[in-house]
């Protein structure tokens, strides 16, 4: 069995920006309420590795994990995957960004299959990944559309 999740949201801003923004990792933790730190381990042309590490949680344990993403500008699309796969048995993303009336339709596309004994299931997994990108693309949205204006 495999998952599959599909989000986006249309952000009032130029392209460059929307592109520069997301796409600047080691700033996510500004753009992205979940991550309390984003490390830049290496790049290599338009690939970079990464290391996410979320704030903690209940009890305290702070989940992280590496993945590599590599942007295409000329695309504009983005494709990841994590290196390091904690519950999952793969994670793949692919992001694009359309312009489109008023700005630029920023798409998140993910595709994993959780591992037997993961704490969530796939289907528990994409019902807390949806949840969680409706809430993150509009921290996102909200927070270059106020770059756009400043």
């Amino acid at each position: 069995m495999s998952a599959h999740t599909d989000n986006a949201i249309t952000i009032a801003a130029p392209m460059e920006l929307v592109w520069d923004m997301t796409n600047d990792i080691a700033s996510w933790p500004r753009l992205f309420s979940e991550y309390s730190a984003a490390e830049v381990l290496r790049r290599d042309g338009n690939t970079v590795r990464f290391r996410l590490s979320l704030h903690p949680d209940p009890q305290g344990v702070v989940w992280s994990w590496v993945s590599d993403r590599t942007a295409d500008p000329d695309s504009r699309t983005v494709r990841s995957h994590r290196v390091e796969l904690g519950p999952f048995k793969y994670m793949s993303l692919f992001w694009e960004y359309v312009r489109a009336d008023g700005g630029v339709r920023l798409r998140w596309v993910q595709d994993f299959e959780m591992k037997p004994g993961a704490p969530l299931d796939d289907a528990g997994m994409s019902d807390r990944i949806n949840t969680n990108s409706a809430t993150q693309l509009k921290l996102i949205k909200d927070a270059i559309e106020a770059a756009a204006r400043g």
